[in-house]
């Protein structure tokens, strides 16, 4: 009877929890799987979107041509180029803010206001913004130079210089989330940890190297995924700011992506751009997420 009763009420819990998860498995499968799902079959067709009956099975030859597509591959190499650069430099921004304003001193608030304020605000309006500190004629940015006695730098109309002011407008954009999570991690270390090592004699470098650092290693670990997972996606800055100039300098798997399913309705090669980009993305998360678990066990 005992039996019964507890398979009963093991039954109930199930369909509880099946409820309760249904949506979120509704939502994904309609805007996750069905998506990708028909992506990896226009991946193998010639389609032109605004042609939807004339769609022609080609076989592997949109991936072919993907890996002698110079732009592509431009692509590519911007992407990585952009998640190198602007993973290390977001994090250390925002674990020296989260350092900053983890004081007890009035007015603090005010400051952890300031920093997060960017996160909260559109790309676009960021972008926006941006373009005109860049701007190489009257823009801030080479104003403020010129107070220096530096001359006008070209920024956003350079090829060497573009992806560079990208990644930094994207840095100072994104680093007042990050802050937030640091700031949650660094008031988590127990505070009695430090007072024994400033008995011992212990500068702040040791602090900070054997105490702050180890205390914040899986949040850094987390907070390092989101970011390269999120940098991959870049689109809205170059969009904004160089429409992938110059000379292609800044354009990215995303936005070519875009370019191509939206711009030149050629779904089916935007299609195989999807699934390579896809799978690039899991590959590399999945090396990271080997990383961090023997990590966690050493």
């Amino acid at each position: 009877m005992n039996n019964q009763v507890a398979k009963k009420k093991m039954n109930m819990e199930s369909v509880t929890g099946l409820a309760f998860v249904a949506p979120a498995l509704f939502l994904l499968f309609v805007f996750l799987i069905i998506p990708f799902a028909l992506s990896l079959s226009y991946s193998f067709m010639e389609y032109n979107i605004l042609k939807p009956d004339e769609k022609t099975f080609i076989g592997l030859k949109n991936f072919i041509k993907l890996f002698h597509d110079k732009v592509f591959l431009k692509s590519v190499l911007n992407t990585f180029v952009f998640v190198v650069s602007v993973v290390p430099l977001q994090v250390c921004a925002a674990l020296g803010l989260a350092l900053l304003v983890n004081r007890k001193m009035k007015g603090i608030s005010v400051f952890r206001l300031a920093f997060f304020a960017p996160t909260v605000l559109s790309l676009v309006v960021v972008s926006i913004l941006w373009y005109y500190i860049y701007n190489p004629n009257n823009g801030l940015l080479n104003a403020m130079l010129g107070m220096l006695g530096i001359s006008a730098q070209p920024f956003l109309t350079s090829t060497k210089q573009a992806m560079a002011c990208i990644v930094i407008m994207s840095a100072w954009q994104g680093c007042g989330f990050q802050m937030m999570i640091f700031l949650a991690g660094l008031q988590d270390i127990p505070n009695h940890l430090y007072e024994a090592a400033r008995v011992d004699g212990a500068n702040k470098f040791y602090l900070f190297r054997n105490i702050t650092l180890p205390g914040l290693k899986n949040i850094s670990i987390f907070i390092s995924l989101s970011i390269v997972i999120s940098a991959f996606q870049l689109i809205i800055q170059p969009m904004m700011l160089t429409q992938g100039g110059p000379q292609n300098s800044t354009i990215t798997i995303v936005y070519q992506l875009y370019q191509t399913g939206y711009k030149f309705r050629n779904v089916g090669y935007g299609s195989a751009m999807a699934v390579v980009f896809t799978l690039m993305v899991l590959i590399i998360v999945l090396i990271q997420k080997k990383l961090t678990s023997k990590n966690n066990e050493d």
